[in-house]
């Protein structure tokens, strides 16, 4: 059983203090293009959901072996949204 973790889409007004604190956002602070604001959102989603899945886990909700496996697909969606954005192509090699 994989536990499906879905962040609901803003209310209009985003001030409700509720869905804040549910679901906090930072204000991107990096060099803007849309693939970088893209991928922003996208690790901060990933970081919320691995939070929520970290407290299930915690509860006993879903085993440890759940938790991991549930993080590590999350993990291959943010790799593969890093791919399609084309994020990091353009650092120099070390």
């Amino acid at each position: 059983m994989q536990v499906r973790v879905t962040t609901p889409p803003p209310p209009e007004d985003y001030s409700d203090s509720k869905y804040r604190y549910l679901y906090p956002r930072s204000h991107y602070r990096g060099k803007f293009t849309p693939a970088n604001l893209a991928f922003n959102a996208n690790l901060q989603e990933f970081g919320q959901k691995v939070i929520y899945i970290c407290g299930l886990e915690t509860s006993g909700k879903i085993s440890s072996l759940q938790a991991y496996s549930d993080i590590k697909n999350l993990w291959k969606q943010l790799k593969k949204s890093k791919k399609n954005l084309n994020i990091g192509n353009d650092l120099p090699e070390q």
